[in-house]
């Protein structure tokens, strides 16, 4: 029995890898990202659900540049509702493509880094949407708490192209930022 289970595992791990694989191509980016046109606070619009940003609402990010061209990140969301406690967590990011700064690398706690890659920007910089090549993440940004509906319908019909399905998004209750 185990003879058989071992390779038939090995076939569904090998052909599982292989359809996704051919399912996406890779992952573009802008074509140049002004980092500091992009710095600055963000609010979450939607979101893929991600395990680390489980129970938060009212998330945002703050964006600095630090003397030694880093990136201070200081994500904020409150815990479980609107009114819920303020969760905080800093981190760092660095550029690691600089022929467009559309690719950094962010990481919260050393030697892990994931990627932050700027899939599609606003040309007045007042929108954003993040990704990263395997396609787990998604994170659509926005300047302000809320964004208008034709902008958010727009984004939404791109994300096919990038091979994001929209439907897994969640969208971000903002209420208690907008005040």
């Amino acid at each position: 029995m185990k003879p058989i289970i071992a390779p038939l595992g090995l076939a569904l791990i090998v052909f599982g890898c292989a359809g996704t694989a051919v399912s996406k191509s890779p992952l573009t980016v802008v074509d140049t990202v002004d980092v500091n046109r992009y710095i600055g606070k963000w609010y979450e619009i939607a979101s893929y659900p991600a395990w680390f940003q489980k129970g938060c609402t009212g998330t945002s990010a703050e964006y600095s540049l630090m003397p030694d061209g880093k990136i201070q990140v200081i994500n904020r969301c409150h815990k479980d509702s609107l009114e819920g406690p303020l969760k905080e967590s800093k981190g760092k990011a660095e550029v690691v493509d600089t022929a467009t700064n559309a690719k950094l690398k962010v990481w919260f706690f050393w030697p892990f880094k994931g990627n932050y890659w700027i899939i599609d920007l606003d040309p007045d910089y007042q929108w954003a949407v993040v990704g990263e090549p395997s396609r787990k993440y998604l994170w659509i940004l926005s300047r302000t708490p809320t964004m208008d509906q034709a902008v958010f319908q727009g984004i939404l019909q791109r994300l096919p192209q990038k091979g994001y399905d929209p439907d897994k998004l969640r969208r971000t209750d903002q209420a208690i930022t907008a005040k």
